[in-house]
């Protein structure tokens, strides 16, 4: 079907058919001076200044040109609505007809997409785990392209590599802008990582809401209440996909205990970054209660390479010459904190 043709007179301008009825007040004035001279004006008689207005009016049909392009003649707008009406309905007729046409036209490629291998649907209370990182990243972008209401995540620590944040932008951002809802549980530290608090104030304004816990809590993502995703191994370097339903929604009331412990923080402001020296306490509390670096890392998501580093102030602080006795000198205050 031939797209409706348009009316005589009716133009195809800037905005074309969408530009509807939205004259500015240069184009009404111009109208209004045209009719009142009796609904026609010769074109040698238009003012330059005038140019910019004829050419808005020409565009929507209210003005047409004459024969000869001597004269410009004003459209009664009530036969032009008229004209207008009937293309608009004619185009939303072919739209309505294309749209019918497209479950269609897609029903082989969704039928291979849902059925393709690892794939589970949810609902079936399978357990799927996955090995290879580049897998586990393609099976969570495709989780949350399904994805339609909402998504939960607790990720603790906080500094996440700079290249995965800007990954999980190009994914939450749209999803947001859908109407879609998304929260996030990070630990504190998170408000000192440049990259995580920059992510955070980039999606905040779009509709997520990102939290703090400064506590101990599992690492996992919830796709719509209906996929879990959670770590396979200590290392990270295996991922569960779980669509069992009691399982999931045991996941669920764990996340929303912890977001109900969880502290709000305003993104983007001067606000968002804690007090300074906040994660040298927290290592502090943790290397007086007899953790391990390994062990101190592992709890707050820091690398233990910046965890050694804030280890070796302390010492320095405190004048100890061996973590046994930074420990000791230190165990005070542990029992304090």
């Amino acid at each position: 079907m031939a797209e409706p043709a348009v009316p005589i007179g009716y133009g195809r301008g800037p905005g074309g058919l969408a530009a509807e009825l939205r004259l500015d007040q240069d184009a009404r004035r111009l109208y209004l001076a045209v009719v009142a001279e009796g609904g026609w004006v010769k074109a040698a008689e238009v003012l330059e200044g005038d140019r910019p207005a004829l050419t808005r009016l020409l565009d929507l049909g209210l003005v047409r040109g004459l024969p000869g392009g001597t004269f410009y003649s004003a459209v009664s707008p009530r036969a032009f609505l008229g004209r207008a009406a009937g293309a608009l309905r004619g185009r939303a007729a072919e739209l309505l007809r294309r749209a019918d046409e497209m479950p269609a036209l897609l029903d082989e490629l969704a039928h291979a997409y849902d059925t393709a291998p690892h794939r589970p649907a949810p609902g079936t209370g399978t357990v799927d785990t996955v090995v290879d990182m580049d897998s586990i990243r393609h099976r969570i972008a495709q989780l949350v392209a399904d994805t339609t209401t909402e998504i939960l995540t607790a990720q603790p620590g906080g500094d996440r590599p700079a290249d995965h944040l800007a990954w999980a932008m190009a994914q939450d951002v749209p999803f947001l802008r859908g109407g879609g809802a998304m929260r996030t549980v990070y630990q504190p530290v998170a408000r000192t990582d440049p990259a995580t608090v920059a992510y955070a104030a980039a999606v905040a304004p779009h509709g997520a809401r990102i939290r703090v816990l400064d506590e101990d809590f599992q690492r996992m993502l919830i796709f719509d209440r209906q996929v879990a995703v959670i770590p396979a191994s200590a290392d990270m370097g295996s991922a569960a996909f779980v669509s069992d339903p009691t399982a999931v929604e045991l996941l669920v009331e764990l996340f929303e205990r912890d977001w109900q412990r969880a502290e709000r923080v305003a993104w983007g402001s001067a606000h968002a970054a804690p007090d300074a020296g906040a994660v040298a306490a927290r290592i502090a509390r943790l290397l007086a209660g007899g953790l391990s670096r390994r062990a101190i890392a592992g709890r707050i998501g820091l690398s233990e390479r910046t965890v050694a580093a804030h280890i070796a102030r302390l010492r320095q602080d405190y004048e100890a010459e061996t973590l046994y006795q930074l420990g000791w000198l230190m165990r005070g205050r542990g029992e304090r904190g």
